[in-house]
């Protein structure tokens, strides 16, 4: 699944060149360019990563990061900084306000991206891995197929991205909302109950033998794949 990154720059035409290599690159993207907006984006959804200025109107780069490592839903949440302050004492203020890497224009866009998905491999092995595994399921993504137990399981490409977007991060309850936004893209309209039918059609495909459900429905939030299938 292709990692999601917020782009926090007031400067329109480094946000145009940003948000063009990085969708070439393969990332989801989405854009503020202000900092209270981004901050309303950010209690909606959480990007992978956050390209974030440091001067913006509304609200700093630096206040914006100092309240993301407050939370704890994004205190390990990748950020980059993208400055004009080249000073040392200045980077030592990004870093030390919880900056994982600090970049200063005009930089290199190749470098940046380098240093994106390096930063991406730490914080989110589980993106770059070949294989995704959980009991006795296994997910091969350069094959395209999926596994329960050594059958070959009959997925169509949609359930095969959800059980992938699951796979991911087990335990973790995802709405609706964000499964279709990680599955099918949040620039397709698609009703909420499309969720529900696939996940059917997953669980079908997924205990067709009679195994065990993985999926966890939870009510009033959405679904999970159950991580004490894992133990």
């Amino acid at each position: 699944m292709s990692a999601s990154i917020l782009i926090v720059e007031d400067e329109e035409p480094l946000t145009l060149l940003l948000r063009y290599n990085l969708e070439a690159a393969g990332y989801a993207v989405d854009c503020a360019a202000r900092g209270d907006e981004a901050e309303l984006k950010l209690r909606e959804t959480t990007p992978d990563l956050i390209l974030l200025d440091w001067m913006l109107p509304g609200l700093s780069g630096i206040e914006i990061c100092r309240r993301l490592r407050a939370r704890p839903s994004t205190a390990k949440l990748p950020i980059i900084m993208l400055t004009a302050r080249g000073e040392e004492s200045e980077r030592i203020r990004g870093l030390g306000t919880g900056a994982d890497d600090y970049v200063v224009k005009p930089f290199s866009v190749p470098e940046l991206l380098a240093r994106i998905a390096a930063l991406l491999r730490r914080a989110s092995p589980e993106r770059v891995a070949a294989v995704l595994s959980a009991g006795d399921i296994e997910l091969d993504r350069e094959r395209r197929r999926a596994f329960r137990a050594g059958r070959e399981l009959a997925l169509g490409p949609t359930e095969f991205r959800l059980l992938e977007y699951l796979l991911q991060s087990p335990g973790r309850v995802f709405s609706r909302e964000q499964l279709l936004d990680g599955v099918w893209g949040n620039d397709v309209y698609i009703e909420d109950r499309t969720v529900d039918v696939h996940v059917g059609r997953l669980r079908k495909a997924l205990s067709d033998s009679g195994e065990r459900d993985p999926i966890r429905t939870v009510r009033g939030s959405g679904y999970a794949f159950d991580e004490r299938y894992e133990k």
